[in-house]
């Protein structure tokens, strides 16, 4: 059985209950869904509404106590990141406004979507999400264990060019350790990671609700890097893995070097110089998880970056155990 993470869920079950207390009728119903909605593995990180309560129809206390909940299933640098990215749309929104582009219409800070799926005071497996533009979030609760992707964290622009927030990057460190790993390797495994002159337009696992690895360039794997090179790697997968709270963080790890760390990749897929207007993206790939970095549009100013577990998105690994437990 997998490590319980029961603190994590107990502080889950709390924050959800209090969010949806403080919500009006109409609101709780915008708000929640039975835990086997049809649309329960539907997402999108494009811009649009999504299914739930938008925090721009919610009150001050509300907006907290989504925050609230928000915190319980990301760690402190993930919150940040979070809320960095959701502050970010509303400087696009006025990048795009200036520029005339129509776009600027479906940017906002509030277009964020919270969902809950399930009851989190009864007894049964529940799920909750937090989605919008370049956002995705999705946490699945089944008794005290946690499964947390797909998640994604995206930026447009990767990094502000004009206005009172020229130089803001809200994801550096994932291009940064990327590169960091890159650089790290000598001419013959560089040569073996790098799959491709050209980047894809977009991470190739896409949106859809069941991640397929094998869409995905292997390269390089960890087995055959130096120790050096290897430490560059941990601290990457670490990196995405860490966005999440300490307790899902740290047994997702484990769940990783269980399946073998040594049969990870990492490819490489276009520009090797860093800098605007420098297509690149990279993937990470290994037994039970994949991770994808792109920064490809609005001339490469545009990042997009996704954590899949290729056996326990949406908590699928976890039902199978409860549901067979329960059976028997």
């Amino acid at each position: 059985m997998p490590a319980s993470q029961a603190g994590t869920t107990a502080r889950m079950v709390t924050a959800a209950t209090a969010f949806l207390s403080a919500l009006t009728p109409d609101q709780r119903a915008a708000a929640t869904a039975p835990f086997d909605t049809d649309d329960h593995r539907t997402w999108t990180y494009l811009p649009g509404p999504r299914p739930g309560l938008a925090l721009a129809d919610m009150s001050e206390e509300q907006r907290g106590l989504a925050a609230a909940l928000l915190a319980t299933g990301l760690s402190d640098e993930g919150s940040g990141r979070a809320k960095a990215i959701m502050t970010l749309d509303g400087i696009l929104r006025d990048i795009e406004r200036e520029a005339g582009s129509e776009m600027w219409k479906q940017r906002n800070s509030g277009f964020f979507w919270v969902r809950v799926l399930g009851d989190p005071a009864g007894s049964r497996p529940w799920a909750w999400r937090v989605n919008g533009h370049h956002l995705g979030i999705h946490f699945a609760v089944v008794g005290d264990q946690v499964a947390a992707t797909p998640q994604f964290f995206g930026a447009n622009p990767a990094m502000v060019l004009s206005g009172p927030h020229t130089g803001l990057r809200t994801l550096p460190e994932s291009e940064d350790l990327g590169r960091a790993l890159l650089a790290s390797l000598d001419p013959d495994r560089q040569a073996r990671a790098v799959v491709d002159a050209e980047a894809p337009d977009d991470i190739l696992t896409r949106r859809d609700p069941v991640a397929d690895a094998g869409r995905l360039p292997r390269g390089l794997a960890y087995a055959d890097m130096t120790d050096p090179q290897r430490g560059h790697l941990e601290t990457l997968v670490r990196h995405y893995l860490g966005r999440s709270a300490p307790e899902v963080a740290e047994a997702s790890w484990h769940d990783l070097e269980k399946a073998g760390l040594e049969r990870v990749t990492f490819s490489w897929a276009g520009s090797l110089r860093p800098g605007v207007g420098e297509r690149h993206y990279y993937a990470v790939a290994g037994p039970t998880f994949v991770l994808e970095y792109d920064n490809t549009q609005n001339d490469a100013n545009h990042v997009h970056t996704v954590w899949r577990d290729l056996r326990n998105d949406w908590g699928e690994d976890l039902l199978a155990t409860h549901y067979a437990q329960q059976h028997r």
